[in-house]
């Protein structure tokens, strides 16, 4: 098994990139191996480590199709609905709550919010 490179932050040559580097320019890994690595040092935790892909054999994003985006759409849509009270919060239901905030937090006056 070889080795990969190992580069210190922000010292990569030029011709390598990490996934988000290479989402930036509109490409993809494409199924290419990870060509290098990044450690960037912290003190307590060890260092992080960013992986890097090679730009020359990065692949074009696929384009969002009819379909795709209706599957997206669907799934965000489910993100909005309250499994306790079955409504459209309005927003991405938090998943620390589990429901929207009037179901998490339940006004004890029964009144809604007169300020």
């Amino acid at each position: 098994m070889a080795t990969l490179p190992i580069y210190r932050w922000r010292l990569a040559p030029d011709g390598y990139a990490t996934r988000r580097q290479l989402r930036a320019r509109n490409l993809r890994p494409g199924g290419q191996d990870v060509a290098a690595q990044l450690e960037r040092p912290r003190r307590r935790r060890g260092p992080l480590v960013a992986y890097l892909y090679r730009v020359d054999l990065a692949k074009p994003v696929r384009p969002m199709t009819p379909a795709r985006w209706a599957a997206l759409a669907t799934a965000n849509r489910a993100r909005r609905i309250c499994p306790t009270c079955r409504r459209d919060a309005g927003y991405v239901i938090p998943t620390s709550l589990g429901m929207c905030v009037p179901c998490a937090y339940p006004d004890p006056d029964g009144s809604e919010g007169t300020a």
